[in-house]
């Protein structure tokens, strides 16, 4: 897998606001998808996480900032890189692109935690492991 992954996205009629552009709320549905694929092309089934260690992720943080606006049909390029990846967390650095126009940045850091108690837990070896190949 390169360093830096990346997912198209169309945008669909409900993505957008009255004024025709994307929402801006849905780009932090749309990095989601990408740190789901992300994770997937790793080899690291969510499901699987929770089913085999017990272990679920959860966003901590986002903050991102808008650049310019995406439209209706507008076909997106969403990448991810890992900027640090800690013991229970990873905080990513992601961004939307529209061919070389950047529409929006953002950092999320997501951090691993007990699936019924919530709480904060280590990354099991081998899924670290993967993320650190990835």
């Amino acid at each position: 897998m390169p360093s830096v992954f990346s997912w198209p996205v169309r945008v669909y009629y409900e993505d957008t606001d009255a004024g025709g552009i994307v929402f801006y709320a849905n780009y932090l549905k749309f990095f989601e998808r990408a740190r789901t694929e992300w994770l997937r092309a790793a080899d690291v089934g969510q499901q699987a996480l929770r089913d085999e260690h017990g272990a679920i992720f959860v966003v901590k943080s986002a903050a991102i900032d808008y650049h310019a606006p995406a439209r209706l049909d507008d076909a997106l390029n969403l990448t991810l890189s890992i900027e640090k990846l800690g013991r229970a967390s990873v905080q990513f650095l992601q961004q939307a692109w529209h061919g070389d126009v950047l529409l929006a940045s953002a950092t999320v850091k997501v951090g691993c935690v007990d699936a019924v108690t919530l709480r904060p837990r280590a990354l099991p070896d081998a899924s670290a492991a993967k993320m650190r190949a990835a």
